[in-house]
């Protein structure tokens, strides 16, 4: 069927735990869409879809960008400051991923590779292209 939506709310309770007591309690509604019809998808499956998306942002770059860039601990306050450090720590990711597609890296990870490269040799990366 084509022009059709389906609209999900998923109610979520929060609870902020320190030293096993609750500290804190919120409840949300999170929005979705979904161009899956019913008979296509039953909820458990969209539910499935919604965890399987957080999970990969979760896993994927915050992980990467907090674990091994530090981006959670950064104490930049300023918008415009902390919206150009995000680009160079995507730059930094990026960089890395080319290079693992490309084969220039044996490192497995990007703690490693980030150890190897110099500011020189990231400036010919970026002045190379891919």
């Amino acid at each position: 069927m084509t022009g059709c939506w389906q609209f999900i709310a998923v109610w979520r309770e929060r609870k902020k735990l320190r030293q096993g007591r609750v500290i804190d309690e919120s409840e949300e509604y999170s929005w979705y869409v979904t161009s899956l019809v019913t008979e296509e998808a039953s909820a458990e499956q969209l539910a499935q879809f919604i965890r399987g998306h957080w999970a990969a942002c979760e896993n994927g770059a915050h992980y990467r960008r907090d674990v091994s860039l530090g981006e959670d601990a950064s104490r930049i306050s300023k918008r415009s400051a902390a919206q150009a450090m995000a680009t160079l720590r995507n730059l930094v990711l990026g960089l890395f991923e080319l290079q693992k597609a490309q084969t220039k890296t044996s490192e497995p990870h990007l703690p490693g590779w980030q150890r190897k490269m110099t500011a020189s040799a990231a400036l010919q990366l970026i002045k190379k292209g891919p």
